[in-house]
């Protein structure tokens, strides 16, 4: 899941980069990771309530949490 997150991001950068200058470009892959990352927490938070008190469903949703924190 976090390889995918990656490579989505990397083609996502790759698709921007065309003509904007450098600064330009550093921008918008940064904008595009945090929005990335905060599409994953807001899933997190989902999944945690959805979880509800089930230990195995709340590692699971750690995934999520996992994959934002790469994302730093």
């Amino acid at each position: 899941m976090k390889t995918f997150y990656i490579c989505v991001m990397v083609v996502l950068a790759g698709l921007t980069f065309g003509c904007a200058s450098p600064q330009d470009r550093a921008y918008k892959a940064q904008e595009g990771v945090h929005k990335e990352r905060l599409k994953l927490v807001s899933e997190y938070q989902k999944c945690l309530k959805k979880a509800g008190n089930d230990k195995a469903a709340i590692e699971a949703c750690d995934s999520y949490l996992k994959a934002a924190e790469a994302l730093k």
